[in-house]
């Protein structure tokens, strides 16, 4: 995530509504919203009403996100899973495919034991991931057309370039870089990483930290993922 352009190149769809909905469908008030980012889709929750606690190790993005309406409604908070209160949430969320950044199975195994360890008895935790056998990067690399963006402290044109170097084991590598549009001076260059888990995986590790009364719908609809879907959104409850 580059939050000097990542709002507007990311913007409202299908999975937004549908995290909308499965939230008001499960009827909870107070959220923990994991990775967080710059408040995109946070802000949206504020304002339908929901208390939020709003985490993320990107202090830069935590900056962009304070700077957001809705400022009674949430608190923003620089860290990670370990800064969430024990017992003190009716849903623990994580949007925008948060939980492929955990690359290592140790990484993994603490989020879920936190956000476990964060929701009351009851409690929801939510989350969307990709689905590896749907390939996704093989779409992604077929682009070569920069995505457009606008700095707001200049008001120069952005252009966002993306190069992929592909897999080692099940870890996906590609970089991002910023330019100037007019000059073509690199403003930010940045590596990235994704993990793609399988639906039993993520499954078993679910189950192994005492998650239950699971459901996978498929395809920000409600109805269950196949092995065909390519994004899978994870509802269980401890």
């Amino acid at each position: 995530m580059i939050p000097l352009v990542y709002d507007q190149i990311n913007s409202w769809g299908k999975d937004d509504e549908f995290f909308l909905a499965l939230l008001k469908k499960v009827n909870v008030k107070k959220i923990a919203d994991l990775g967080c980012g710059t408040g995109r889709l946070t802000t949206h929750f504020a304002k339908v009403g929901y208390h939020i606690t709003a985490i993320d190790p990107n202090e830069e993005a935590i900056e962009y996100a304070e700077n957001k309406a809705y400022p009674d409604e949430v608190t923003w908070i620089v860290g990670d899973s370990s800064k969430l209160q024990t017992n003190a949430f009716d849903a623990v969320i994580m949007t925008a495919n948060v939980a492929q950044v955990f690359l290592t199975d140790e990484s993994w195994q603490h989020v879920i034991s936190d956000a476990y360890r964060a929701l009351k008895p009851g409690g929801h935790f939510i989350f969307d991931t990709r689905n590896p056998l749907a390939k996704a990067w093989e779409q992604w690399k077929k682009d070569m057309t920069p995505d457009i963006a606008t700095n707001q402290m200049t008001g120069d044109t952005l252009e966002i370039w993306t190069e992929y170097e592909g897999f080692i084991e099940d870890v996906f590598t590609f970089y991002e870089t910023v330019k100037n549009a007019r000059t073509e001076e690199v403003v930010i260059h940045k590596k990235m990483q994704l993990k793609f888990r399988t639906q039993d995986e993520i499954h078993e590790s679910l189950l192994q930290v005492g998650f239950s009364q699971f459901q996978v719908y498929g395809d920000w609809e409600f109805k269950q993922a196949t092995s065909e879907t390519k994004s899978f959104i994870f509802h269980s409850v401890k």
